[in-house]
Order: structure tokens, then C-alpha cells, then sequence
């Protein structure tokens, strides 16, 4: 059995926090269902995000989003192409969503998360966390000005309005989408990015350690009653953690019944087993464990470094 450690995904055999590795690990997929389709736009894309997060894409900072940071959207990206994957191996003929919907499902999975970087202009916020409540919407734009430039202008408006199913910033029974095979693509959106990281294997700890000071930072540590007064929702990260086993539950409900149980197609691609949901499980009865013991002290597993700058 290999280790698996905090930057592999949940195979142990690729290093998501690398964008040359996913780069490959996803090419091989494609080439393996299309071998006479090309993929130029997919291959810039993952040099692009890699560029983004590291701040060297033009007019952009670097991303300083501890939590939602490249390691997740390259995890998120893979899951992506994994269902995507199985899907396309379990229907024939016009079932099948083709090379050019494949390709954009993965580019919108690897820019998914873009909305919480900020621009260079942007004088009004220290952090990308303060765009949590827009950063969909913002994710939105940046895929409806990107995709042109990569020759893909005849998908960046459904992608600009799939990729709202991996947030809840627009109810999805609102989103115009015309074609089934366009829902599809975004429930996988939607399903692989709570799968990536609810399956990640340090995914308790980045609960305490990260995504609860990035919750500090856009105000979502509180909330503001009618009558005037403020309410702490979570105190501190063992606060959130304590939470946590009621998202989980919410997790796995949605899964099923606002996205059509897609998780289902990973079985196919890894041929009777999906390891994904084996790996959230394992954290959600871990974390049960630990709460039923009162006990998180046992949360120690090392957080692989962020690799990329914070933003000046």
C-alpha cells in the first residue's frame, strides 16, 4: 500500500498541489476516452492556474486563501475528470458528453475557485476570505473573459453559469441551463469539489486551522440578528470542528438529492471502488469518534506548506 501523504490525492500516487502532475494525470484520461482530440486549451489552463495562484498571471495577486488555495482546485479538478471518466465509460453515442464539454468541465473545475483572488487594483480588501460571499460570482466572470482567450468562446457563457453549482450563491433550480449534458457537468463540478476536499486527508485540520480563519475574515464567524445583536457562530476552530459532523450529514444528503447521485460514475472509473467517499467517511467517523471523546488533541497530521506567495 503506498502512504499517502498531505499533498497526494486519494489514490497516494498524485501530488495535488503540482499542476504538471494533475497536468498528467488528467491528459491521461482524456487521451485514453478521445485519442484523436486535441487538448491545447486543457494543457494551457493548468499552466494558466498554476500562474494564477502564484500571482503571476496578469493583473492578479497571488492567491492568500489558506483553505481554498491551488492544492484544493487541482484535487477538485482531478475528481472532476475522474467522473467525468466514468461517466463517458458507462454511455455510448449521443449519450456521451464529448471532448469539448469534457475539456471545459476540467478548465472550470481548475478556476472554480478563482473569484477569491483579488486584483491588483483592488485597494479595498487585505484578503481574498472577503470575497467568500461573491467569489462564485466573481469565479463566473473570470471563466467568461478567460475561455475566449484559449479558444473556447462557445463555452463560456453555460461555463460561467455551471460553475454556480459548486457554491450557494444562486439556488440551482434558478441557473439557466439548456442542456442536460450542461446540468451534468455542473453537478459533477459541484460533487468533486465537496468530495476533494471533505476527502483530503488533513481535511479536519484545514477545518481548525484554515477554513475557520478564513470564515474569521469574511464575518461568517457571525451573524447579525434582526433585533440588532450579534451571535458567534463559531468561537474558535474547535468551535467549527464541533460543527462539522452536521455538514458532513448536509454533504452527503446533497449529494444525492440535488446532485443526482453522480459520485456514482467513480465507481466505474476506478472499477468497483470510490475511494473518495471511502476517505470522507473515514474523517466523518473519525471526527465523530473525537467528538464523542471530547477529545481533538489526536487532530495532529503536518499541513503541507501553501505553495505560492502571499499577495504584497
Amino acid at each position: 500500500m503506498k502512504i499517502r501523504y498531505s499533498e497526494h490525492d486519494v489514490t497516494a500516487r498524485v501530488k495535488v498541489n503540482d499542476p504538471q502532475a494533475v497536468k498528467a494525470a488528467v491528459l491521461r484520461i482524456f487521451t485514453a476516452l478521445y485519442p484523436d482530440s486535441g487538448h491545447g486549451p486543457m494543457e494551457q489552463a493548468f499552466d494558466d492556474v498554476g500562474r494564477l495562484f502564484g500571482g503571476e498571471y496578469p493583473g492578479y495577486h497571488a492567491s492568500d486563501t489558506a483553505y481554498h488555495d491551488l492544492q484544493h482546485s487541482l484535487d477538485m479538478t482531478l475528481a472532476t475528470a475522474r467522473v467525468l471518466d466514468g461517466y463517458e465509460r458507462s454511455n455510448q453515442g449521443h449519450k456521451r458528453l464529448g471532448p469539448e464539454r469534457f475539456l471545459m468541465g476540467v478548465i472550470s473545475g481548475l478556476f472554480h475557485d478563482s473569484g477569491y483572488i483579488r486584483h491588483r487594483h483592488d485597494t479595498r480588501h487585505r484578503n481574498g476570505a472577503e470575497y467568500t460571499h461573491c467569489h462564485v460570482t466573481r469565479s463566473a466572470q473570470f471563466l467568461k473573459d478567460y475561455l475566449p482567450t484559449i479558444g473556447m468562446k462557445g463555452y463560456a457563457g453555460v461555463a460561467s453559469r455551471i460553475v454556480h453549482f459548486t457554491g450557494y450563491e444562486k439556488p440551482l433550480a434558478q441557473l439557466r441551463i439548456y442542456n442536460e449534458k450542461d446540468r451534468f457537468i455542473g453537478c459533477v463540478l459541484a460533487t468533486a469539489d465537496l468530495l476533494a476536499q471533505m476527502s483530503d486527508r488533513c481535511y479536519l485540520e484545514k477545518c481548525r486551522d484554515r477554513l475557520y480563519s478564513e470564515f474569521v475574515i469574511a464575518g461568517l464567524n457571525k451573524r447579525c440578528n434582526p433585533d440588532g445583536t450579534t451571535e458567534v457562530i463559531y468561537a474558535s476552530g474547535d468551535d467549527l470542528l464541533a460543527q462539522t459532523p452536521q455538514f458532513f450529514r448536509f454533504v452527503l444528503e446533497r449529494l444525492d438529492t440535488h446532485l443526482d447521485s453522480v459520485y456514482r460514475y467513480l465507481e466505474v472509473h476506478f472499477k468497483g471502488r470510490n475511494p473518495y467517499m471511502e476517505e470522507l467517511l473515514n474523517n466523518m467517523h473519525h471526527l465523530d469518534r473525537l467528538m464523542a471523546r471530547k477529545d481533538l488533541s489526536r487532530l495532529r497530521r503536518r499541513l503541507h506548506p501553501v505553495r505560492h506567495r502571499l499577495a504584497a
